[in-house]
């Protein structure tokens, strides 16, 4: 098996692996989905009722304890928020302490305080004790506020997969291809247009023919297709990957997960065959 990165940054990346099959392929986008551990909030506590401020002038404000939207639509969004993911930490189920219990190797806990009028922001969420997992993105709406409205709450994150629920998807985009040619004639239209525009592309040339591939888009190979000339070959034991994450952990150490949690499985998968 070998890998080869074509394109990444933190969020996203592009990569070749070459000698496996279909099979593994397929387990490998499945385990990207669906088998990341990611830290997500799971349970939200809303403080309702009458709430007393005091405004820049002195003077004290009463407040109610409500918003626009119901609680449990809130709690849902807050869910969806990504969170920095600390990989060392524990699952819930994995710490030794009662299940209704929470401590800082498999929990970290937020709270939120805002008055209207004004939009709630997933950067109002403020982690307790460590500053380190503030939200990734700071201006994902969450609720509108009005005058004399309130949003307080606390909240627990805990660390779970996709396999459990959707606000533990690290992963979007996922998908891959078969590494593609195209044998390009230099008579055809398009060749100077690919030769301009797609030299990243080029895999290599001679005197009659241009050998091209899509493994990296780019806006012209799309039009190959429609000509005749035009030679397509696959390679279905090379496979083009290619994923995003939410920023709640890197595309490389998302990858460097997948690729890990994969050979766990085949590796119990080959224990638990017998002969």
């Amino acid at each position: 098996m070998k890998f080869t990165i074509l394109e990444m940054n933190e969020r996203f990346i592009r990569f070749e692996i070459e000698g496996i099959n279909y099979s593994i392929a397929n387990m490998l986008r499945r385990t990207l989905i669906n088998d990341i551990p990611k830290l997500a909030i799971k349970n939200v506590i809303f403080h309702l009722g009458s709430v007393q401020k005091e405004n820049a002038d002195g003077k004290v404000e009463i407040y109610n304890s409500s918003s626009p939207l119901f609680n449990e639509i809130i709690a849902h969004r807050l869910g969806l928020i990504p969170l920095p993911t600390d990989l060392n930490m524990k699952f819930r189920d994995e710490c030794q302490h009662p299940p209704d219990q929470a401590c800082p190797l498999c929990t970290v806990t937020y709270t939120l305080s805002k008055f209207g009028p004004c939009v709630v922001y997933s950067g109002d969420l403020i982690p307790v004790g460590d500053p380190s997992f503030a939200p990734v993105d700071k201006n994902i709406p969450i609720v509108k506020l009005n005058e004399k409205q309130a949003l307080l709450i606390d909240a627990e994150a805990i660390m779970g997969t996709a396999r459990e629920h959707a606000r533990w998807q690290v992963t979007s985009g996922v998908s891959y291809k078969y590494h593609r040619e195209f044998h390009v004639p230099k008579n055809n239209e398009l060749y100077s247009l690919l030769k301009k525009d797609c030299q990243k592309n080029i895999i290599s040339e001679n005197d009659e023919i241009l050998i091209i591939t899509d493994d990296i888009p780019c806006r012209h190979i799309a039009r190959l297709y429609q000509y005749d000339d035009v030679k397509i070959v696959e390679d279905d034991k090379r496979f083009i990957f290619q994923f995003e994450t939410d920023g709640s952990l890197t595309a490389k150490d998302t990858l460097l997960v997948a690729i890990k949690r994969l050979k766990e499985k085949l590796g119990k998968m080959r224990e638990s065959i017998t002969v």
